[in-house]
C-alpha cells in the first residue's frame, strides 16, 4: 500500500451541498478501490494565483490516502468526468523515515 495527496480545486460557483456529494463520491471511490481515506483537509475558498477558466477564487480540498497504485488512474479518471472540478493534482507521499535528521 501506497501513501497519496489528491488536491482539488472546486468551482465556487457549486452549490454546497452539490460540493459535499462530490467529496462523499471521491471518498467512497477510494474506498471501493481497496483504499483507506486516512485524511480530508478543507482549506476552503482562496483566491487563485492567475484565473482558471475565468474564475479568479476556487474551493480547496486535500486528500490523503492509502492504496494500490492503480487507485490513482482509477481516482483520476473519474475526477475528469466530475462536474464542477476545475483542477486536481496527485502526489505519491514518500513513506515515514525511520529516526531524524541531526
Amino acid at each position: 500500500m501506497r501513501k497519496f495527496e489528491t488536491l482539488l480545486l472546486i468551482s465556487p460557483e457549486i452549490p454546497v451541498e452539490a460540493r459535499e456529494a462530490t467529496l462523499e463520491k471521491i471518498k467512497e471511490l477510494i474506498e471501493r478501490s481497496e483504499g483507506q481515506v486516512a485524511e480530508v483537509d478543507i482549506w476552503g475558498m482562496r483566491d487563485l494565483a492567475y484565473p482558471v477558466r475565468k474564475l479568479q477564487r476556487g474551493y480547496y480540498v486535500r486528500f490523503e490516502y492509502t492504496g494500490p497504485g492503480a487507485i490513482v488512474a482509477e481516482l483520476e479518471r473519474n475526477l475528469r468526468i466530475t462536474e464542477g472540478l476545475l483542477k486536481f493534482l496527485t502526489v505519491r507521499l514518500d513513506e515515514q523515515v525511520e529516526g531524524g535528521v541531526n
